[in-house]
């Protein structure tokens, strides 16, 4: 029997979900240790709490431990939350793997792709640690906007493991007032959904910022949503995984809240500004539907695999391509059949589940 008062998790990762896991797991009694970078980092969040960041008005729980001490924070802790950058995951875990033994839960909370790599953040962390605690990675992903759940609003998750067993000990290890954390077994769908719906919230952010209407930005994202399970299914997930928390629950946050980052850059985007102009406005936060875009455009044209508002993003964001022209063209596509795309194989996927 897990007692709250007397269980260590670490959290790697000063970003700004890193943090209200934090708070939120503190909260509820856990013994919470939260790896800064550096001593400096970790010194001036002790002092001022999260004012030093951009979470303000926050306090620290008195168990909630800042350190740059990599020992300090690993050596007994019963699960390692990966709150990082996914572009600095391999480098992070590679630092603190000598700690992750047996029986450590290692949830991955980063939503993204290797670029170069093009691996999912789980592939990525198996690749770096010892084979035999594999098994023990799980995945959190869903619509989470950090604000709202500092706030104490509600908000449900779902979290991915090969293990029902694992999967259940994240729940129960994750789950919160007013946080709901729901199970899953296909840790490919779960993780793809919480990368690939960055991509559509860049285009979403653009459609609100050129007042395009709702009629024509719920049509590009439920667009999006099958360009996500087409791509998902070719990689090896359940299509069927996208219609659930961590596709379509977090596509319709990222893409309807001015709180996501994503939405922010592609409605900054459609105001003129540059790439540039946008990264030094979100300074240390990160917008990781802009590396998503890069990886996903490179993993379909390796798949020949048709991905149209994806290529149109990417001209966007890699190619100079003009925001305006750009939309209108992505709106405008030739209506086909909803399922139709070169080599979605969706329609052979619903066979397949009707004849089971």
């Amino acid at each position: 029997m897990i007692k709250n008062s007397m269980q260590k998790i670490a959290v790697i990762g000063t970003t700004t979900w890193g943090m209200t896991l934090s708070y939120i797991l503190a909260n509820k009694g856990l013994n919470i240790h939260l790896w800064a970078r550096t001593p400096e980092e970790a010194e001036r969040i002790s002092r001022e709490g999260f004012n030093s960041s951009k979470i303000q008005g926050v306090s620290l729980p008195r168990n909630l431990v800042i350190t740059a001490n990599t020992a300090e924070a690993l050596e007994k802790a019963e699960a390692v939350i990966l709150a990082v950058p996914s572009q600095t995951m391999r480098a992070n875990i590679n630092t603190i793997k000598k700690y992750l033994k047996t029986p450590v839960l290692i949830i991955n909370a980063a939503k993204g792709f290797e670029l170069g790599s093009n691996k999912r953040m789980s592939e990525v962390i198996a690749e770096e640690i010892d084979r035999s605690l594999a098994s023990r990675i799980c995945v959190l992903s869903g619509p989470n906007l950090y604000r709202e759940i500092l706030k104490g609003l509600p908000a449900s998750s779902v979290v991915a493991a090969e293990k029902d067993d694992i999967a259940r000990k994240a729940q129960k290890l994750l789950t919160a007032p007013n946080f709901s954390v729901f199970i899953q077994h296909d840790i490919i769908g779960v993780e793809l959904g919480g990368a690939l719906k960055n991509i559509i919230a860049i285009g979403a952010g653009m459609i609100d910022g050129f007042n395009y209407g709702d009629n024509a930005k719920a049509a590009f994202i439920t667009r999006g949503l099958t360009e996500m399970s087409a791509l998902s299914l070719a990689l090896g997930a359940s299509p069927l995984t996208l219609s659930g928390l961590s596709g379509l629950g977090d596509l319709i946050a990222t893409c309807a809240s001015p709180l996501s980052r994503n939405h922010f850059v592609g409605y900054e985007l459609s105001h003129g500004k540059t790439m540039e102009e946008i990264k030094q406005t979100l300074g240390s936060e990160v917008s990781e539907g802009v590396t998503t875009t890069a990886a996903v455009w490179d993993i379909a044209r390796r798949l020949k695999l048709e991905m149209p508002i994806t290529e149109r993003l990417y001209e966007i964001l890699y190619r100079g391509g003009n925001p305006g022209r750009i939309m209108d063209g992505i709106l405008g596509i030739e209506g086909r059949h909803e399922l139709a795309g070169k080599r979605w194989n969706l329609f052979s996927f619903l066979k397949r589940r009707h004849k089971g």
